[in-house]
């Protein structure tokens, strides 16, 4: 599995809920993230599941790259990853290669290992798409422009869309090609409540501080907090109404100068609690009376999931993806939505003191997601042995005027042999047979 994670934990921490959830029954596979970022390091890692973490790179305002640490010219670190990442996919021999979101990586990073897994011919290959990318008109200049659309044709089995299309159908909303939607699955939303049994105990100080406490808890998110100090600064500044207490999660990259501000405001609130990270955030949030978060895809699937009451102030630059996704959650009646330019202390008072009860979200969202990925993997290992059965029939056979015994008995029972599953990822070891 590729997840590229330049910016924030959205793409890490829904590439490892995929990754727990393919390596748990009954897909039982072992998972190799190719993680683009050191960020992976802060999650703890499910059973059968190991990473191999890129050299990071930085996202900037205008859309562009550079290394994020190292010394190096933009052109040498895509060498340097890209060569990393096709000798990782040659040693490992994935039976099936999850691509987040970018179909040829980071500065085309991925063109080398998908023409070698296609030459091959041994691994299914999977796109993986969120379920909006952004403004249609900007995803279309952004795919001419990359040439995704002959990369996907060319190197992709399936598409699988984490999400709906009675939500967003992607694949009409932003005129994919007939070669390129004919590839597309929708799987349903990701429900995150699965993730619980993974996380550490040291998130579990904070719920045993929160279970101490009398009254509605309304919890704040702003994901990785490189963009969310607007939100948090005026969530710290809340004058809570009675009965009422707060808990912020700022995100582990919020700058330093607005986190320190952050904290400063907060120390004055007695009733507001600041944290930075959470590893799993799930608990705090099914112990949430309402949630104030941005609008990604991960936050938003987990509001849906706990069928919680949420005010959701979405990202609007440079990608309108989390407004997008905002307001048709909210055109369902499952959200409230506030443009950030309206964002301020007194309107989340308003919003929280609102007497409304909780929307029943699950019986109206496919949230089936991840269970249908076993179902899925299998369709995509059995399109693979199909394959190679019709490779095998067009190749010639060779003339072998005698055939040791023994050699006989190793190929007949090489053809016999369970399939074993692996998710690029998912790669060749006898814990995954079956």
């Amino acid at each position: 599995m590729y997840s590229h994670d330049a910016l924030g934990l959205g793409h890490i921490r829904r590439n490892l809920l995929i990754a727990e959830t393919l390596a748990a029954p009954p897909t039982n596979a072992t998972v190799l993230l190719i993680a683009g970022s050191e960020a992976i390091s802060r999650f703890p890692m499910p059973p059968h599941v190991d990473c191999l973490s890129l050299p990071g790179v930085r996202k900037e305002a205008n859309e562009s790259y550079h290394a994020r640490e190292l010394d190096l010219s933009w052109q040498t670190m895509i060498r340097l990853r890209a060569t990393s990442i096709r000798a990782a996919l040659d040693a490992y021999r994935p039976d099936i290669f999850i691509v987040d979101k970018v179909p040829r990586g980071i500065g085309h990073e991925l063109d080398l290992a998908l023409e070698s897994l296609r030459a091959q011919g041994h691994a299914y290959c999977v796109l993986g798409l969120r379920d909006i990318l952004d403004d249609p008109a900007a995803v279309l200049r952004e795919w001419q422009s990359a040439e995704n659309t002959e990369a996907i044709r060319k190197n992709f089995d399936k598409i699988w869309v984490y999400g709906s299309p009675a939500v967003y159908e992607l694949a009409r909303e932003c005129q994919f090609a007939a070669a390129v939607e004919a590839k597309v699955e929708y799987t349903g939303y990701l429900d995150g409540r699965r993730r619980i049994g993974y996380q550490r105990a040291s998130d579990d100080e904070l719920m045993t501080r929160l279970a101490s406490r009398d009254g509605n808890c309304v919890v704040c998110m702003v994901g990785g907090g490189e963009d969310g100090a607007q939100v948090a600064l005026a969530f710290a500044g809340v004058e809570f109404p009675a009965n009422w207490y707060g808990v912020l999660v700022s995100g582990p990259f919020m700058p330093p100068a607005l986190r320190k501000q952050v904290f400063e405001i907060a120390s004055e609130n007695q009733r507001l609690q600041v944290v930075s990270f959470l590893e799993a955030p799930e608990k705090l949030l099914n112990r949430a009376d309402c949630v104030i978060t941005m609008g990604g895809y991960n936050t938003l699937c987990e509001v849906l999931a706990y069928q919680k009451r949420a005010l959701i102030v979405p990202r609007v630059k440079p990608r309108t993806e989390q407004w997008i996704r905002a307001t048709r959650f909210r055109d369902l009646g499952l959200v409230d939505v506030l443009h950030p330019d309206q964002v301020s202390p007194a309107a989340f008072v308003t919003w929280i003191s609102q007497e409304v009860a909780a929307p029943s979200t699950r019986a109206r969202v496919d949230m089936d997601g991840l269970t249908r990925l076993s179902s899925l993997v299998a369709q995509g290992l059995a399109s693979v042995r199909r394959r190679d059965c019709i490779q095998s029939a067009d190749r010639p056979e060779p003339e072998v005027t005698a055939r040791p015994a023994s050699l006989a008995q190793k190929k007949s029972k090489k053809r016999t042999q369970a399939p074993v599953v692996s998710l690029s990822g998912m790669g060749r070891s006898s814990q995954s047979k079956g």
